[in-house]
């Protein structure tokens, strides 16, 4: 086996699945879902729940001093996630063996040749003299992502990309690759057979599906060394959202203190800022239990109203908050045609004169009569149908936004991308 050196403990545990308060009690869960019940402590009820003991409480997951605004509600779990469970990237160098021909071409490649004599070394194969022509080898970068809380043994996907002029990797294997995190130290080993696109060419057409040079290797790597975790003896959580906003922070530290509170008596959660919440574990019980219990509190999510706009591809995306003050908009198309004409000019007869080109330019300039139209945004439906009644393009639409941006109407961020 190889001999690993101990990597800087990352805090990363496998979750423990969700265990009911009461195993010996059913929990019961209303339609609308806004609310959970659960035996209240056997000491100690908190305030509010006197008379309570030994019955089931009631209260609302959704608990905030902010008022809500109708959103989107989601589960603590699918808008944050623990600063302690983190993916760790691999990569590594390898080759693909088998093609059809396909692989790279060993004199524009010459690292291709280079590996497939080491490979041969290793695996006790002289191959000194001569200089190979093999077309069936390539030379690819494999690269993973090793997620938190996975074991020796365990199996991860890893993708290839080819790095020389091979012309296709399909129906391709894998030989055993070693890879390696930042570090610079072996946490898995890839291997297996390649599934990717294809290529079919004729002399008069070409079939394409997929990208023939890159592919992926389902399960194909085996994890040889797991990251040291120290995840179970953690007092404090971290919580980061994905999408960085006080309102959902503070919701997000509301119901977990909501729950706390009843469940173990006390406040836990403390919003850091936009992003962070830092929540401290109540005693006597495991931080993946802990964890387990409040991920799927639901909390309304909240987002600032945005405007994403992708000039290359026409896309416009709209979010349900972005408000336009009432404005007068005309747009139309201005369309220049210049035609180049030159004309040949012949000499009178018997003049001795040459015959010359003289340029001849036409330019034409036409606008379609444009509408004006007034747009007024109190909610997305009226925007959209505002911006439809213009009849124009996609691209008519982005420019319209900038100039009602420009214009101080929009009362939203507006990203270009």
């Amino acid at each position: 086996m190889i001999r690993l050196r101990i990597l800087a403990m990352i805090g990363a545990f496998a979750l423990a699945p969700v265990v009911s308060p009461a195993a010996d009690m059913p929990v019961d869960y209303p339609p609308e879902g806004n609310f959970v019940q659960f035996p209240a402590p056997a000491n100690g009820i908190p305030v509010g729940q006197e008379g309570a003991q030994g019955k089931l409480v009631r209260y609302s997951i959704g608990d905030s001093n902010l008022p809500s605004r109708g959103g989107t509600v989601s589960r603590i779990k699918d808008i944050a996630q623990l600063q302690s469970a983190r993916d760790n990237q691999l990569v590594g160098y390898g080759l693909i063996i088998g093609l059809q021909g396909s692989g790279d071409s060993l004199r524009n490649s010459p690292f291709t040749e280079q590996s497939i004599r080491a490979m041969l070394e290793n695996l006790g194969i002289a191959s000194e003299g001569g200089r190979a022509r093999a077309k069936n080898v390539a030379a690819v970068i494999v690269t993973a992502n090793m997620p938190p809380f996975v074991q020796s043994g365990s199996r991860i996907d890893v993708t290839v990309s080819s790095l020389g002029d091979a012309t296709s990797i399909a129906g391709g294997t894998l030989v055993m690759t070693p890879l390696k995190a930042a570090d610079g130290e072996i946490y898995a080993v890839a291997q297996g057979p390649v599934i990717s696109g294809y290529s079919a060419q004729g002399q008069a057409e070409q079939l394409t599906n997929g990208v023939p040079t890159a592919g992926r290797v389902p399960n194909g790597a085996i994890i040889e060394r797991q990251v040291e975790a120290s995840f179970a003896n953690q007092s404090t959580l971290v919580l980061q959202l994905r999408n960085a906003d006080f309102s959902t922070a503070i919701r997000v530290a509301d119901a977990i203190n909501a729950y706390s509170g009843v469940r173990f008596g006390g406040r836990v959660a403390q919003e850091q800022d936009a992003r962070t919440i830092v929540i401290r574990k109540p005693k006597d019980i495991s931080p993946a239990r802990f964890y387990a219990e409040i991920e799927n509190l639901a909390v309304e999510a909240d987002s600032p109203a945005r405007v994403v706009v992708d000039e290359r591809t026409g896309t416009i995306v709209i979010g349900s908050d972005v408000r336009i003050s009432r404005v007068a908009v005309s747009h139309g198309a201005l369309t220049v045609r210049i035609t180049e004409a030159p004309q040949v000019v012949q000499p009178e007869p018997f003049s001795r004169g040459e015959t010359a080109v003289e340029p001849y330019t036409a330019i034409e300039a036409t606008q379609p009569d444009a509408r004006v139209a007034v747009l007024d945004g109190p909610n997305l439906e009226t925007l959209v149908s505002g911006l439809n009644r213009l009849g124009v393009k996609p691209d008519g639409i982005i420019a319209i936004l900038q100039g009602i941006k420009s214009a101080g109407a929009m009362q939203a961020d507006l990203v270009l991308q």
